[in-house]
This record gives structure tokens, sequence and C-alpha cells, in this order.
């Protein structure tokens, strides 16, 4: 699969993800739909997961090849 064939599978995956979190949250669903929904939910999730972490092994290899130069690790605590 291409790198734009993931990154649109990912944000595709990403809204549905957003749509089934919606429907869970209204509280409209029987619980068997609840239950298909979340099933559903979880299998999106992981395969977002997929994608972001292969991405992460992108930039680590890419960072690896730079010339002795090194990044900080970015802590979403202390940089937000």
């Amino acid at each position: 699969m291409s790198r734009k064939t993931n990154v649109r599978h990912f944000e595709e995956n990403l809204k549905e993800l957003d749509n089934i979190v919606a429907q869970l949250e209204s509280n409209q669903l029987s619980l068997e739909e609840s239950l298909k929904a979340f099933e559903k939910g979880v299998k999106l999730s992981q395969d977002c997961q997929s994608v972001l972490t292969q991405a992460e092994q992108k930039v680590q290899i890419l960072l690896e090849k730079q010339d002795g130069e090194h990044l900080e690790t970015f802590d979403p605590e202390t940089n937000s």
C-alpha cells in the first residue's frame, strides 16, 4: 500500500472512528448495536495505530540517517 493510500486510509478510518464515538455517546443505539459499533471502533483504532507506528518508525529511520544530529524527545507535558 502506498504512503498516500495509507494516509487516506488513516484519515477515513479516523473519521469513521469519530462517527462511532459520537453514536456511542448519543446513547441511541441498542446494546447489540453498541457492541457491534464498539467492536468496529476497536478494529479501526488498531488500524490507525498501525499506520501511526509505521510513520513513527520511518521518522526514526530518517533521524538516524542524519549526520550526527539528534533531536530531543518530545514531552507533551512540558511543550504544550
